[in-house]
């Protein structure tokens, strides 16, 4: 294949990776925004019984498939670049289905987003064929994660919420941001565990070779990494789709960035003014996500559903012929036969007519009802 056609299919599948992508994070959002918010196991069991769900998961490995092929037909610098087009799809996809149109204000923090996104892709150096994470490094970088992911999704960088209006609003956010930052997190950590595993098959991993059980570890972790970034971005996006979708696609980057300057020896490119333009766009990308944040509407709750009328009409009828026991009467049921005689109050006045309504008793107590009645009448 020719350079010109190869980068043409590098475009085209970077196109499908990307749509892929959008179509996953708004069949994710609207499943969060239809789901109530609960934590444990009741909630898995619950998500993972929805065809959503798993129709999402479909869609995010068809775009990871998609952008694999890509990078296989072009370069770095070009497929990475186009797959931050992945939030510029769910804008318009996710407003369709939400049945209403794009802000201004998520247009203009979708563009900043990806202004600072392609800055940083654009300084970040490629990875050398054959530099790889060592075993040892893969461990570590694995329980660092783990801490960071776990200190991220308890919420305890951004607070707890106090009052009920602050919980539906600035701290269901913060709860987003703050998980969709885990799960890009984990995923970028997954890519990086991904080319150690890949360098370990092929027997090019640094150090000794591997033994069976590590190269199984090295997949184990990997499979929960990305699992858990799944999760992750499913749980930030109880929070809305633009800000969440925008603070995945900046953290992934950055966590694989991190790791490839401090372990691999990797820089920016241009020296000191990659540093710059680096910090530069990473100014322009956090103001692209508090313009998202802030433009976003929030997701419809779904409306709580009614009663059923039967059940109503039910408890309706049964309390209008529930017995009412009589106010003065005392002691036990007047028809059992085994229970001394019913207490009659003195029959003066207004008790005497009640002592003449009494039920009439069963058995042994008749006799001494009738002797009282006819004293009383006497």
């Amino acid at each position: 294949m020719n350079p010109a056609a190869g980068t043409a299919l590098a475009v085209l599948l970077s196109l499908v990776s990307a749509t892929g992508y959008a179509l996953a994070a708004v069949a994710q959002s609207r499943l969060a925004a239809a789901s109530p918010v609960q934590g444990g196991r009741g909630a898995l069991r619950g998500l993972f019984a929805r065809g959503q769900w798993w129709a999402a998961v479909g869609l995010n490995a068809a775009g990871a498939l998609a952008h694999v092929a890509a990078l296989h037909y072009g370069p770095l610098t070009l497929v990475q670049p186009l797959g931050a087009l992945t939030l510029v799809a769910a804008l318009p996809l996710g407003a369709y289905c939400a049945g209403r149109r794009v802000t201004r204000a998520e247009w203009r923090g979708a563009l900043w987003t990806l202004g600072g996104l392609v800055g940083l892709v654009a300084v970040t150096g490629p990875t050398a064929p054959g530099e790889a994470l060592s075993l040892r490094e893969s461990l570590i970088v694995a329980a660092a994660t783990a801490l960071l992911i776990a200190v991220l999704a308890s919420g305890r960088l951004y607070g707890r919420e106090h009052g009920a209006g602050q919980a539906a609003t600035g701290g269901r956010g913060a709860r987003g941001l703050g998980h969709a930052t885990a799960s890009g997190i984990a995923s970028g950590v997954a890519s990086a565990l991904t080319q150690t595993l890949t360098a370990a098959l092929a027997l090019e991993l640094p150090g000794d070779t591997p033994t069976w059980w590590q190269t199984a570890l090295l997949a184990v972790l990997i499979s929960g990494f990305a699992t858990g970034g799944l999760l992750l971005s499913q749980a930030a996006y109880q929070g809305g789709l633009a800000a969440p979708l925008a603070v995945v696609n900046l953290s992934n980057p950055a966590a694989a960035a991190v790791i490839g300057v401090a372990l691999l020896g990797e820089t920016f490119r241009a020296g000191a003014w990659g540093w710059l333009v680096a910090a530069g766009a990473s100014l322009v990308a956090a103001r692209g996500v508090v313009l998202l944040t802030k433009g976003s509407p929030p997701e419809a709750a779904p409306a709580p559903e009614p009663a059923p009328a039967d059940s109503t009409r039910a408890r309706t009828v049964a309390l209008e012929t529930r017995p009412v026991p009589s106010p003065r009467a005392t002691g036990p049921a007047p028809n059992d036969t085994t229970s001394p005689a019913l207490a009659v109050p003195d029959p003066t006045g207004p008790d005497r007519t009640n002592a003449l309504t009494a039920p009439e008793p069963a058995g042994p107590d008749r006799a001494s009802a009738l002797a009282v009645s006819g004293r009383a009448t006497a």
